[in-house]
């Protein structure tokens, strides 16, 4: 009689696509329990998983299995035998429990199954039937989410920043978050800020976790390391290029690359410090280590850190407000006139006009230059087809040249817009050399110091309590100018020097 054996009623539907199709959990319930009454079934317990039978290690199953073994039940029963397994571990046990009689009957109501070699066959063909379904739909969903990232689709949720528009099925730029985005990456490339600014910077604009706390500083480190910004992506331990919006350019991605990287080396994390803004600005003039700061009394002082253990430094402390004294009298001789400085812009603008053409030419090379790296793409791409190089080689080598391929186009860009970079820099000199007296005089600590470090880099002494340093080329110029001087000088500019 069927109502002999003691069964286990076991429903199962995950959220993963290949339940996408299956009746729901109380569907099967109910369709289960009118089974087992117009059958005379004898049920004595009801058993519910939410998970996907791909893969091994259901604790619903495998607990419903130990029943199986300790005598409990020796029987299920299941909407369909793909309920009890989608997978070659799990549909073997089955079989072996009922190899063993540990499992005596098997109740679908959807296949009709007896305990009999042609049974266990037949069951068998439909537990691998069921794995087939995965296996193919598992290779289809690859093959879908490989053509979308040939096509240059992100095929996962955008990151912050940008947003899925489900209509056309693309990644847009957040109107609200992207702007704030870009201005984030530009605030951190100047290197004035840390990741604990940049987690206030988020939090005041509305950007915080789900709980409405800051981001962590862990989550800094992968904002701020993410190609995404500027048209690239990860997928499958490869770069790829990406068709959405690029809210940065390579250059400000490199730029903050480079300040982590550098902040990695010399600390391992970002602390808030108190403000010492001569600090790593000056050597020592007697054993050559760095002047280090330190707050004493509401005061800050300066001197060497002392670090040769060979030689002893005699060097004394100084006040700030005395360093700062010394810093002024080095700046004061590198302010541009103001006439001068109107009519070098005036001639800057005007060597802005004929570069243009100059700077077509150079555009073309770099389109050039993208060409061949194409090139060397496809080679690439087709040594890794013919088992040439290893996956690892080729997707080091691929991310190394897609990175240069980014940089040449965004040159290339530049060029073709027909901007004279070669000039900004110079632009940029004069307007600081216009200004270096009034900061010289009233400025900021932190303005002398980035003005003194404009002029001198890492060329300042600290010897005696007396500061000293050779200047950088332009400002020698000013050095040996005087307020009595003409600006003399050939109608236009030498000819530029490209560095993109």
């Amino acid at each position: 009689m069927s109502n002999a054996h003691s069964l286990i009623l076991y429903v199962r539907k995950s959220t993963d696509v290949e339940d996408k199709q299956v009746l729901s959990i109380d569907a099967q319930l109910n369709e289960l329990r009118d089974f087992a009454t117009r059958e005379g079934l004898r049920v004595i317990a009801e058993l519910i998983e939410k998970q996907s039978a791909k893969t091994p290690g259901r604790p619903v199953f495998n607990a419903m299995l130990e029943r199986m073994e300790a005598g409990e039940a020796d029987g299920i029963l299941a909407w369909h035998p793909d309920r009890l397994a989608r997978n070659s571990v799990d549909g073997g046990r089955i079989i072996y429990l009922l190899d063993t009689g540990k499992i005596k009957a098997l109740k679908f109501p959807t296949f009709r199954f007896e305990a009999d070699p042609q049974g266990k066959f037949m069951l068998n063909i439909m537990f691998g039937q069921s794995k087939y379904y995965v296996d193919s739909l598992s290779e289809n969903t690859k093959r879908g989410l490989r053509e979308k990232v040939r096509r240059g689709e992100y095929p996962g949720p955008a990151p912050i920043g940008y947003l899925n528009d489900y209509r056309t099925k693309q990644i847009v730029v957040d109107p609200e978050r992207g702007p704030v985005m870009r201005q984030a990456f530009e605030r951190y490339a100047t290197g004035e800020v840390t990741f604990d600014d940049m987690r206030e910077f988020f939090g005041a604009r509305g950007i915080r976790t789900s709980n409405g706390k800051l981001l962590a500083r862990s989550h800094m480190s992968k904002i701020f390391a993410n190609p995404f910004y500027y048209g690239h992506f990860h997928y499958a331990g490869e770069v790829h290029e990406g068709k959405h919006a690029p809210l940065i350019t390579k250059e400000t991605f490199d730029k903050v690359q480079a300040i982590i990287n550098r902040r990695w080396r010399w600390s391992p994390g970002e602390k808030k410090r108190e403000p010492k803004a001569f600090m790593g600005l000056l050597r020592c003039g007697e054993c050559g280590y760095g002047i280090s700061a330190e707050i004493q009394k509401g005061h800050t002082y300066y001197r060497c850190s002392k670090k040769n253990k060979l030689k002893r430094c005699s060097q004394p402390y100084i006040r700030e407000e005395a360093l700062n004294d010394e810093i002024t009298v080095l700046l004061k001789p590198f302010a541009l006139r103001a006439d001068w400085a109107e009519e070098m812009l005036t001639r800057v603008n005007e060597e802005k006009k004929q570069v243009a053409q100059s700077a077509m030419q150079l555009a073309a090379q770099k389109r050039a230059e993208v060409d061949k790296i194409n090139a060397r793409l496809q080679r690439l791409l087709d040594s890794f087809l013919d088992e040439l190089i290893d996956r690892e080689t080729f997707t080091a080598e691929k991310a190394k040249l897609m990175s240069q391929k980014k940089t040449l186009e965004e040159q290339k860009a530049r060029l073709t817009a027909g901007r004279a970079d070669w000039l900004e820099p110079f632009k940029k000199w004069i307007l600081t050399a216009k200004n270096a007296g009034e900061i010289a005089v009233s400025g900021s600590l932190q303005e002398k110091r980035v003005l003194a470090l404009e002029v001198f880099g890492s060329n300042l002494v600290l010897d005696r309590k007396k500061a000293r340093g050779s200047c950088l080329k332009p400002w020698s110029l000013l050095l040996n100018s005087s307020s009595s001087s003409e600006m003399v000088g050939a109608e236009g500019f030498e000819p530029p020097t490209y560095s993109v």
